[in-house]
């Protein structure tokens, strides 16, 4: 890669978050300008863009609950999705035709609904990239767009399957097998290699060389290559090491997924036709959005919970590119339509990433109507909350979390109260007597309904996310200016933050980690003295 290209997508990234917007969207912008000097992507960044997809996957794959795509919410309500938004982009395409409004819309019925097919789908690089950069990726909101998203690439399976005219070879179904067969995974050779693989730099490549392998596999018996990378993450979710290598291949996926933004803007070169009909396809996605709000509330869900994954996938599809590619190949449609998919998947991405920056507000303003959408019956997992009489109530379950709570309830004999919002943990600390509750912390109807006991109440954040302990403690002054307030931190600029925000404890885990460690060893020492005196 010319180091012109690495300068200008650092430039224009840089530029991106400085005014709060996601980097990729720089990166998207460099693509775009590159191709303006007349800059030609080549096989090399193609390559790397789909590494940066396949380590994205494997990534999403070592975090997911497979019984999670069980859910009717996740199968059918993607599929009722599907059926809404493209009945309604295919039938507006065709009217348009009809019309003759302009020589684009020449379209056949056919043809409309192909283009709606690719439209309907929503962007699994940047639904997942604004949940890890939100900090969101494991929240139940978070959880239903990865689902949907999964869903949405299975039926791109069969899609392609399809318009490639051929079957899968028979060994794809054994491929498949071992999502249902967890039992296989205790015997799985990657198992045994994670675990001889250390905690450097062999734990890398082999994070690496996983999804790759996987996606090779895969694509020798018929199914789409990504869909390995996933499937292989899957495999290895339950792995002890899972969430190390997760962490471990964290840059390295960031870095490749660069590419994949570039090679957007580099895609074609756009008319002033083709640019005012992926405008036009962009005020489309209200409607897109809608329906995927109206979709999930069907099933139960509370506004907030539904106006999330919503917003998180309000945006167009890569998938646009490959089925345009398919189509285009089968001869179903004009070449000049993948320049008005790359478009159309660009200018979404500029639209919908200020929209989920500001996800929390925009609910906030709309609450009350929104809320006119929810069914009577709430599922489990959306019931309201109390927290009773807690003294401290931690934020954030985790090893930190974990720890923190052990040590205020035996040593300092507190009432402490636990917030997780994963299911999984929530369950391992109730079975370790653990009083822990199920919420979602970045909700802010979580916040609505929550009283502290009382005003000497001590809230502890123990997230791994800067981001949501400033969002938390906005809500928090909001409910009892009294209660003291703890924060973790990492960085010096974080501090100051935190510091403004007035928060009245704050530990910095690089910094003082060294304090808890000399204290840990000295009260060791002195232990043992004691031991020595009684002998």
């Amino acid at each position: 890669m010319d180091p012109l290209w690495i300068a200008i997508a650092f430039a224009l990234g840089f530029v991106a978050k400085q005014i709060k917007l996601p980097p990729l969207l720089g990166f998207l912008a460099a693509g775009f300008v590159l191709n303006a000097m007349g800059v030609v992507g080549g096989e090399a960044l193609n390559e790397i863009a789909d590494l940066g997809i396949l380590l994205l996957l494997f990534s999403i794959g070592l975090k997911l609950n497979i019984k999670d795509l069980l859910l009717p919410m996740i199968w059918a309500g993607t599929t009722a999705h599907m059926i809404f938004t493209i009945v309604f982009i295919s039938a507006g395409l065709f009217l348009f035709s009809l019309f003759g409004l302009s020589e684009l819309f020449n379209l056949s019925l056919l043809e409309s609904a192909l283009i709606a097919f690719a439209l309907s789908f929503s962007s699994t690089v940047f639904a997942i990239k604004i949940l890890e950069e939100n900090g969101t990726a494991s929240t139940m909101y978070g959880k239903i767009a990865i689902g949907v998203l999964i869903m949405q690439d299975i039926i791109a399976v069969v899609f392609l399957t399809f318009a490639a005219g051929k079957a899968p070879s028979p060994w794809a179904l054994a491929l498949i097998l071992l999502l249902v067969l967890p039992q296989l995974v205790k015997k799985f050779p990657l198992s045994a290699l994670l675990n001889r693989s250390g905690h450097g730099e062999l734990l890398v490549l082999l994070g690496i060389l996983i999804p790759i392998g996987g996606a090779y596999l895969f694509e020798i018996v018929g199914l789409k290559p990504d869909l390995g990378a996933l499937v292989f993450g899957v495999l290895l979710a339950n792995h002890p090491k899972a969430n190390e290598l997760s962490k471990s291949m964290l840059s390295f996926k960031d870095l490749f997924l660069v590419g994949f933004f570039l090679t957007i803007g580099l895609s074609g070169i756009p008319t002033l036709a083709s640019i005012g009909v992926a405008l036009l396809l962009t005020l489309l996605l209200p409607v897109k959005v809608f329906f995927y709000f109206i979709t999930l509330t069907r099933f139960k869900l509370r506004a907030r919970t539904a106006f999330m994954s919503s917003l998180t996938l309000a945006n167009y599809s890569e998938f646009g590119l490959i089925v345009g590619a398919a189509g285009l190949a089968n001869g179903w449609i004009d070449p000049l339509w993948l320049v008005i998919f790359a478009l159309a998947l660009s200018f979404s991405f500029i639209l919908a990433s200020p929209f989920n920056m500001a996800a929390n507000k925009l609910y906030a303003r709309w609450q009350k109507r929104l809320q006119k959408f929810e069914t009577q019956k709430r599922l489990p997992d959306e019931q309201p909350l109390e927290l009773g009489n807690a003294e401290v109530v931690i934020l954030g379950m985790g090893r930190v979390g974990t720890s923190t709570y052990d040590v205020m309830n035996k040593k300092y004999g507190k009432k402490v109260l636990g917030i997780e919002y994963d299911n999984e943990v929530l369950s391992e600390h109730l079975a370790a007597n653990r009083n822990v509750l199920l919420g979602d912390i970045t909700d802010s109807d979580f916040w609505d309904r929550v009283q502290p006991a009382s005003s000497s109440c001590i809230v502890i954040l123990a997230t791994s996310k800067h981001a949501i302990h400033l969002q938390v403690i906005e809500e928090l002054k909001s409910l009892n200016n009294q209660m003291k307030i703890a924060a973790l931190c990492r960085y010096k600029d974080e501090r100051r933050e935190l510091e403004d925000k007035g928060v009245d404890f704050i530990f910095n885990l690089y910094s003082e980690a060294g304090t808890g460690y000399a204290d840990h060893i000295f009260e060791m020492l002195n232990t043992k003295k004691l031991e020595k005196r009684r002998q």
